[in-house]
């Protein structure tokens, strides 16, 4: 199985937004400088988790995004799933023409690889992942170096301005 960055970015900042919008709605530019991801792809991405139901805008000042509901009730094959992210094993994607429009020789084994990943990240959500000792820990520390980033340039900023 490939999952390309789209798959891997949904699942980072949707684990990102659950950790921080504990407290607060997020901004996608948050996420953004927290995760290293474009916010342009932030938005495309958040664009489909919307349209899926998984989060939710909320407008105006201090506005942002939340989940839609609890972060255990969220699994990471359906956070994959909304962003069009197929989970396959195979070469085909599934559609059992690998071979002259046939299924291939080990086309079976890759579709029960295929299986058993997809029900795996099914079995993982969002608010295990967040109960996690390391996983706390990166996102307090990812927290604290975006909060170093933001003072260095506010600084930069008040000294062009003296």
């Amino acid at each position: 199985m490939r999952l390309t960055t789209k798959g891997r970015y949904a699942v980072t900042a949707m684990l990102d937004l659950a950790f921080h919008s504990q407290i607060r709605p997020v901004t996608l530019t948050e996420i953004a400088a927290r995760q290293t991801i474009s916010l342009s792809y932030l938005e495309q991405l958040f664009a489909r988790l919307r349209r899926a139901g998984m989060v939710k805008g909320v407008r105006g000042p201090g506005g942002g995004y939340t989940l839609c509901g609890f972060a255990s009730d969220i699994n990471i094959a359906d956070i994959i799933a909304a962003v069009d992210e197929p989970i396959h094993a195979t070469k085909c994607g599934g559609e059992a023409n690998c071979q002259k429009q046939q299924a291939c020789l080990t086309h079976d084994l890759w579709m029960g690889l295929s299986d058993q990943i997809r029900e795996y990240l099914k079995g993982i959500t969002l608010g295990e992942l967040l109960e996690k000792h390391n996983v706390q820990e990166v996102a307090k520390r990812q927290e604290q170096e975006s909060q170093r980033v933001i003072e260095v340039h506010r600084h930069a900023v008040v000294n062009a301005l003296l």
